[in-house]
């Protein structure tokens, strides 16, 4: 929708939404002619609301009442009338580093979900920060360790750092197929099965086993996606490793079946109980629809908050957002990544009054945040 306002009714506009999105309250001519400096006496002020209200960008819940700005008001507010927040996104950088570091300590899931607590208490909003999803991941190591004589640990580590295990017992019987999710036999490792070995000799020939296939699978696999796995050809070994293709794709097929599989990535949701306490939510009812989207419809959000660039801040005003559950709310929404790929995304949900400056400052900075995150140990 295209308006063309000249500079006072944009100034009117400019602080109709910045008195309404402060007090929550209906806004009249009195109050802006007190509140700020805008030159012009009240009767004008309220010649220039009407002229807006006209034009669909105010509107009146009452009559009598003052005004408060439509979704087309707010769209105008955001793409042409607020303030560049690069010094606040510098602020709330520096808030974000100091809570979380700047290094990966733990792990990519223990990270999210602090960004997300971290950026919901800093907004007062919902925060919703997704994890990437395992299809788009690709292989940084895989470690093989003996448990014991019969099991090994099979350890998966994505370049998101994300981790996957799961214990596989070895079966005498190499014809025995895949075992129940619950527990994963595979054929012998050796092709030689020797009862007679002691149990520490045991254990050492399959730890030497595999050193030797850890090695050769970590220079076959690094920087590959799951997908790219599950289509080697073992056959194509060299002579050292033939023996271990059946062997090998079995493994490939557990982890296949049982933690690989293409999956929508995880959404963090946090500050939940703080849209609540907004007044357009005073009612249960108003607010019911979203929660239910977010605590058992999540997978509904995922083309929504799907990984976007990190160059690009998506703002959904009111009647704008794709969902209906979210049309009484704004959502604001950018990607973090990890060199060139898209990861996941950063957003805040909130009532379409929100502090507009400040929402999309804090999904910028928890964005950043996450890409130097991911890229400084991406680079080590």
């Amino acid at each position: 929708m295209q308006i063309n306002l000249n500079a006072r009714q944009q100034n009117i506009l400019w602080a109709t939404v910045r008195s309404y999105i402060a007090t929550a309250e209906p806004v009249g001519s009195k109050t802006l002619a007190q509140s700020y400096d805008l030159g012009v006496s009240t009767a004008t002020i309220r010649n220039v609301m009407a002229v807006l209200e006209r034009s669909g960008l105010l509107f009146q819940p009452h009559t009598s009442a003052g005004r408060i700005p439509s979704d087309n008001g707010y769209r105008v507010y955001v793409d042409d009338l607020i303030e560049d927040p690069t010094d606040l996104q510098e602020q709330l950088l520096q808030v974000l580093s100091d809570r979380l570091g700047q290094q990966l300590n733990d792990n990519l899931e223990t990270l999210l979900h602090q960004a997300t607590q971290i950026l919901a208490t800093l907004s007062g909003c919902i925060a919703l920060v997704t994890a990437p999803p395992t299809d788009t991941a690709t292989i940084r190591h895989l470690q093989l360790v003996a448990v014991d004589r019969n099991r090994i640990m099979a350890i998966l580590v994505t370049d998101s750092y994300q981790s996957h295990s799961v214990l596989l017992n070895l079966q005498s019987d190499s014809q025995t197929g895949l075992g129940s999710p619950l527990g994963h036999t595979i054929a012998p490792l050796s092709p030689v099965n020797d009862d007679r070995r002691t149990e520490p000799d045991a254990i050492e020939q399959l730890e030497q086993e595999l050193q030797l296939l850890n090695n050769f699978l970590n220079l076959q696999l690094r920087g590959k996606t799951f997908y790219d796995i599950l289509n080697i050809d073992w056959s194509e070994l060299n002579r050292q490793f033939r023996s271990y293709g059946a062997w090998l794709q079995q493994l490939l097929d557990v982890l296949k079946h049982n933690h690989l599989r293409p999956a929508i990535g995880q959404v963090f949701v946090g500050g939940m109980t703080g849209l609540m306490r907004q007044p357009e939510f005073a009612q249960t009812d108003q607010i019911q629809d979203v929660v239910q989207l977010l605590e058992e419809n999540q997978s509904e959000l995922w083309p929504v908050l799907g990984p976007t660039s990190p160059d690009r801040v998506v703002v959904y005003i009111g009647s704008e957002n794709p969902l209906e559950p979210m049309r009484q709310c704004s959502l604001i929404s950018t990607g973090y990544s990890c060199g060139s790929w898209a990861m996941g995304s950063v957003s805040l949900l909130g009532p379409t009054r929100l502090p507009y400056e400040r929402a999309i400052a804090s999904v910028k900075a928890t964005a950043h945040h996450l890409s130097n995150t991911l890229n400084s140990v991406n680079s080590t």
